[in-house]
């Protein structure tokens, strides 16, 4: 148990001296960065659905390739 006790002593003393922490603004930054990259990747996603459709057999929406397989 004194193991553990040590290694938690340990752990917080080196969060509050040896890390550094980054500021609000560059904080701020990477918060916004990391937000447009998730828009980013949800619409690619999102339009990657629109073209291909699901996949369910008895689904109505078949997506744009699956519109252009029935047309032709």
């Amino acid at each position: 148990m004194s193991q553990i006790i040590e290694y938690l002593k340990e752990s917080y003393l080196e969060l509050v001296t040896k890390v550094t922490w980054p500021a609000g603004k560059e904080l701020q930054s990477s918060s916004v960065l990391v937000f447009v990259a998730s828009l980013l990747i949800a619409g690619i996603v999102f339009v990657m659905d629109w073209i291909f459709g699901v996949n369910a057999s008895d689904s109505v929406w078949r997506g744009l390739v699956g519109l252009i397989y029935q047309v032709l």
